[in-house]
């Protein structure tokens, strides 16, 4: 490893198995300054699995990413409720949180547990064991931390780093009808990796000029994948907190339809009061009323995507 005096600019050619620490100070033999130094991240210390295998679908196509640029617009709400959905419909679901924020985590009643990062530090290729059985049947989660936004500093602008969650999940996708994965309202590593995982990506937006401007965003965001790691994916925009009564929020619907046109789900979910009450509970708004519109408009979106996959036999309820 070359390391330089801060102090008169000499290099060095340090044997790296002197100390295995990231941190650590050194003395110049030059000029006897004493300075910090960072052990650097090397690219060989991604912990791959099977690249060519990663970069298949395998015929599989039951990963689903939510994403959008800008926060608030109900991705979490979007997970949370969809995979309890298709779960009710008696689909085995596995929602993951790749989010620092774990809000995902959270809304499930999971703090303070483990994420994706500790099966990285722990050189684990299975995700297995760090995934909890929720109180839900047929719902499970890979919940996340704040230990997460390390994986960000670590491995971003790595060479491939935008396999490494398609690389664990396929070692276990099919043993779910679904995964879910939610994302952060930002375009870096945890994005990149859902996206690059999936094989569609849902795209919830307010009918307001900022989110629907996030969706051009992200729809290029998703071009640019599929061009280069990801040929398989495709998106469809849902409508989210709809409010029916505004003159601009129809405004905006009718231009987001027209403009996307087949690439926007039939189903739209409407400002629902249940669903934030849903949330303080740390519950689905199915389970925490089950008569409210956006319980059934998320069953309808359950149902819509099902209808999507050829041979998907739709439980009743």
């Amino acid at each position: 490893m070359i390391i330089r005096c801060e102090n008169c600019k000499t290099a060095f050619n340090l044997d790296e198995n002197r100390t295995n620490k990231p941190n650590f100070k050194a003395r110049c033999s030059k000029c006897q300054h004493v300075f910090n130094v960072c052990r650097p991240f090397w690219t060989h210390e991604i912990p791959f699995l099977n690249l060519s295998a990663a970069m298949e679908n395998r015929g599989l196509d039951n990963i689903i990413s939510v994403s959008n640029q800008k926060g608030g617009v109900a991705k979490t709400s979007t997970c949370l409720n969809l995979g309890l959905s298709l779960s009710l419909l008696k689909k085995r679901v596995l929602l993951v949180d790749f989010d620092v924020q774990s809000n995902l985590t959270v809304s499930l009643g999971y703090p303070n547990t483990h994420s994706f990062y500790e099966v990285l530090q722990g050189n684990r290729n299975d995700l297995s064991k760090m995934i909890i059985d929720t109180r839900y049947e047929n719902l499970r989660l890979l919940p996340s931390n704040e230990n997460m936004v390390l994986l960000n500093k670590k491995y971003f602008g790595m060479t491939n780093f935008e396999y490494i969650l398609r690389d664990r999940l396929n070692l276990i996708k099919q043993e779910y009808d679904y995964i879910i994965i939610d994302t952060p309202p930002s375009i870096e590593f945890f994005t990149l990796n859902a996206l690059t995982a999936s094989h569609l990506a849902i795209i919830p937006s307010q009918c307001e000029y900022l989110s629907a401007h996030g969706v051009n965003r992200v729809v290029k965001i998703i071009d640019l994948i599929k061009a280069k790691t990801n040929p398989g994916i495709d998106y469809r925009i849902l409508i989210t907190m709809y409010d029916g009564a505004s003159p601009s929020s129809k405004l905006i619907y009718t231009k987001l339809s027209d403009r996307f046109k087949e690439k926007t789900f039939r189903t739209k979910i409407d400002f629902d009061v249940k669903v934030k009450e849903s949330q303080i509970m740390n519950m689905p708004v199915a389970c925490y009323n089950r008569q409210s519109s956006a319980a059934a408009q998320y069953m309808n979106l359950a149902r819509e995507i099902l209808s999507y996959r050829k041979n998907e036999n739709i439980a009743g309820l």
